[in-house]
């Protein structure tokens, strides 16, 4: 069943692993606000030249979170740790590069393409096709322009080579927006490892099922890649090295290559400057707990939380007790197929008793989600859903509540279900296979 968009804390965040990005972050964040993302989580790869400080000011309004993440690379290793940590609280999550900007096509938001597309075509994941810009003929680097102003010409929008193998590259590299519960790990920065019956989909609604797509999808939305800059900035990447591989394998990579400038493209500045007419503004803290509270009431009593909920507190107590004795009243419909939303609300009401004054309330919805939660996992559940409990339930087993122990059951009945498929799924980025990881944790008891 489709999530009720509102129980996410975001509803789109782009993360990504940086170094010596800091004169070009700004710009890059701003606009991504502007084009509707929400929020992001910036892995800083030892990053020698400022980074951090230049995130401050995002960092204090709530918009970056800030990981500092030090070795060789360790790009897959950020990106799967970013979903397995955050998958709850973001619809979707974008995974791009410092010099990747998304770009709609439409004038309409990232969001609003990303539904669209996925209105009419189910799918886990949404490939979005390179348009590679080069030069601009530029030698030297002008930081006192923005890489959108200085490079406004790219490759053919069909550019597309041979690579490797015969596989095409060029604008046929994809990178992707996605659920990011329906991801296992990431196997290479452009295209995740999805859990089993998951797919991805262009923009048109075609399955792709690597990280090339040919032809490029380029009617809706696009990702402008600005891979080279200026012969200088260029020199500067080379001897910075890459963030997925322990090899500097830019030194194989020829500069006039990649130095497409083909065709004039300032399709980007025009959205930038729509955008900006629309004054868009991120919602504050104090919004986003009442959004969310005002959800997870609503799911569980199924009727709008009342306006004064917050200040009488005796309306407040009763309400939630009555939520809570009645939940085993609502009909077989309202807990199957709902497990997903029930570990959403689970992890929301964990989010309310660390950013919230009043800790009861999020205590209270963390017990009516771990029972809603417990008479799904005894109906129908997917397997999605057998993996999404599986991935959770060490931290399940954390919690401070006496229905943890009754997910011990739960456990054994879910292994039995998926054993066979475990055991043929091989290992994946803990290091040892799935069925492996379920019996250690089963031992603990």
């Amino acid at each position: 069943m489709t999530v009720n968009k509102n129980l996410f804390v975001y509803d789109l965040a782009v993360v990504a692993i940086m170094k010596n990005e800091a004169p070009y972050i700004a710009e890059w964040l701003d606009y991504h606000l502007l084009a509707g993302v929400n929020h992001f989580y910036i892995y800083d790869n030892e990053s020698p030249d400022n980074l951090k400080e230049v995130l401050r000011p995002y960092i204090e309004k709530g918009i970056v979170t800030y990981i500092f993440y030090p070795g060789k690379a360790r790009q897959y290793e950020a990106y799967s740790e970013a979903v397995r940590n955050f998958k709850f609280f973001c619809r979707y999550m974008a995974f791009i590069d410092g010099d990747e900007f998304i770009l709609p096509r439409t004038g309409s938001g990232i969001v609003e393409v990303a539904d669209e597309v996925f209105s009419k075509n189910p799918a886990a994941g949404l490939c979005i096709n390179w348009q590679i810009f080069g030069s601009n003929g530029l030698e030297k680097a002008d930081y006192s322009a923005g890489v959108l102003e200085r490079f406004n010409r790219r490759a053919k929008r069909n550019w597309v080579v041979p690579v490797k193998d015969g596989r095409p590259g060029g604008n046929a590299h994809v990178k992707t927006l996605a659920n990011p519960r329906r991801i296992r790990f990431f196997p290479n920065p452009h295209f995740p490892a999805y859990c089993e019956s998951c797919r991805a989909i262009d923009a048109q609604g075609n399955f792709v099922d690597l990280f090339f797509n040919d032809p490029p999808a380029v009617e809706k939305i696009v990702i402008n890649h600005y891979y080279v800059k200026s012969k200088e900035e260029w020199e500067n990447k080379v001897r910075r090295g890459n963030a997925d591989f322990f090899h500097n394998n830019y030194f194989s990579i020829k500069f006039d290559f990649f130095d497409r400038n083909d065709e004039f493209d300032d399709e980007i500045l025009k959205y930038r400057e729509n955008r900006q007419s629309l004054k868009i503004s991120p919602e504050s803290s104090e919004e986003i707990i009442l959004r969310l509270t005002g959800t997870l009431f609503e799911i569980f009593s199924g009727r709008e939380m009342p306006p004064n909920f917050f200040e009488d507190k005796k309306l407040q107590s009763k309400l939630l007790k009555e939520i809570s004795a009645n939940l085993e009243r609502r009909p077989r419909d309202f807990f199957e197929g709902n497990v997903e939303t029930f570990l959403i609300c689970l992890k929301l009401s964990s989010y309310l008793k660390e950013n919230f004054p009043d800790k009861k309330i999020g205590k209270i919805f963390e017990e009516i989600s771990l029972k809603a939660l417990l008479v799904s996992l005894h109906l129908n559940i997917s397997f999605v859903d057998a993996r999404l409990v599986l991935d959770e339930l060490p931290e399940i087993l954390k919690l401070k509540s006496p229905l943890t122990k009754n997910f011990v059951e739960v456990c054994i009945k879910i292994l039995s279900l998926v054993k066979d498929t475990f055991r043929q799924s091989g290992d994946d980025w803990r290091g040892f296979s799935e069925a492996d990881y379920l019996q250690r944790l089963l031992s603990l008891f």
